[in-house]
This record gives C-alpha cells, structure tokens and sequence, in this order.
C-alpha cells in the first residue's frame, strides 16, 4: 500500500464516512490536534523511561504510569475516529472513570496545592504541561465541532490527569514545584 494516495494535493482530505472536506475544517483542526498531542505523550512516555528515577518503588510508579499514558494514546486515537465522523462509540463514560480514578489515586500522594503553580521543572515535568495545553487546546476545537458530551468530559479529564501527573512525577523525582508569585521582581534574584 503506498504512503501517498495524492488525494490530498489540492488541500482536500476525506473524513472516515467519505466525506471530502478542506484540510482546514474544524473536524480536521480537531483530530489534528488530538494527534498533536498523541505525538506529545510519545515524547513524554520517552522522557519518563530516561527520567533517571531508579529506585525499586518509584520504577514501578513509571512503568505504570507509562502504561497509563499507552492506554490514553490508544484511546485518543479512538477520539480521532470519532472526530473524523467513523461510526461507532469510541470514548465511554467508564474511560472518563479511569481518568478520575488516576487522578485521586496521584492526588492521595502528592502534596496539597497551596497556590498556583508555574509549568516548570525538569524536562519530563515541562513535557506534561505541553501536552496538558495542547489538550485544552483540543478541547476547544472539539467544542468548535460540537463533540458528545463523552468526548469533551474525556478531554477536559485527561488535561487534570496531566496536570496532577506533573505534580506526581515532581514528587517522585523529588524536586520542588514552583509556584507563582505575583509581584516576582528580578532584583529579588540578587539581593
């Protein structure tokens, strides 16, 4: 089978029922984006497999949390069919559950947010936040499209998934999150 099909020359592409809309319809920004961020978590399964982190406990703590990232690049995969209109239920309520589930069981270890905290740390932690905004980001197209009810709660559920999953990996990386200062001033910096 061969990689080009030229179909898509003219700024043109097919949606899965066989509609051929413009390379810039909302439906096409709204999986593009899914797959964005798709390529984003590849990233950021690949950062966290090279973190560092080598004690026995916290090396079981990644390999499930890289199996939880497998899990949710498979189902927005899924979000992608359903967004280019193929038939079928591709994102269910109780995927909506699993993400909730992830979340309290990061939240039950992670200290409590006292303030807001600023997208930033190590390399792997910085990758979670790009993929949290370029999920929100998804989100917003998908409301553009006006996706079920489902697919937005999955969306809105992943990007607090990879919001506390940043708190998470700082935690067991053991660095310190940073928080926001309003009146940061950088003469602070040398006194």
């Amino acid at each position: 089978m061969a990689i080009y099909t030229k179909t898509g020359d003219q700024g043109m592409t097919s949606l899965a029922s066989g509609e051929r809309v413009a390379k810039t319809d909302a439906r096409i920004e709204a999986y593009g984006t899914v797959d964005e961020l798709n390529s984003w978590l590849g990233l950021l399964r690949a950062s966290l497999r090279s973190a560092g982190i080598r004690s026995p406990k916290t090396e079981v703590c990644i390999q499930t949390v890289d199996m939880q990232l497998l899990w949710v690049q498979n189902k927005l995969f899924n979000l992608g069919a359903a967004l280019s209109d193929a038939p079928g239920k591709w994102i269910a309520e109780a995927d909506v559950v699993q993400l909730e589930q992830w979340i309290d069981d990061m939240q039950k270890i992670v200290a409590k947010q006292h303030c807001f905290l600023l997208p930033a740390g190590s390399e792997t932690v910085c990758q979670c936040h790009v993929c949290r905004t370029i999920c929100r980001r998804a989100e917003r197209k998908m409301i553009v499209v006006e996706a079920e009810k489902n697919y937005l709660q999955f969306a809105n559920r992943l990007s607090d998934y990879l919001f506390v999953l940043s708190r998470y990996i700082a935690h067991l990386c053991k660095e310190p999150e940073i928080g926001w200062k309003k009146d940061f001033c950088v003469e602070k910096l040398t006194e």
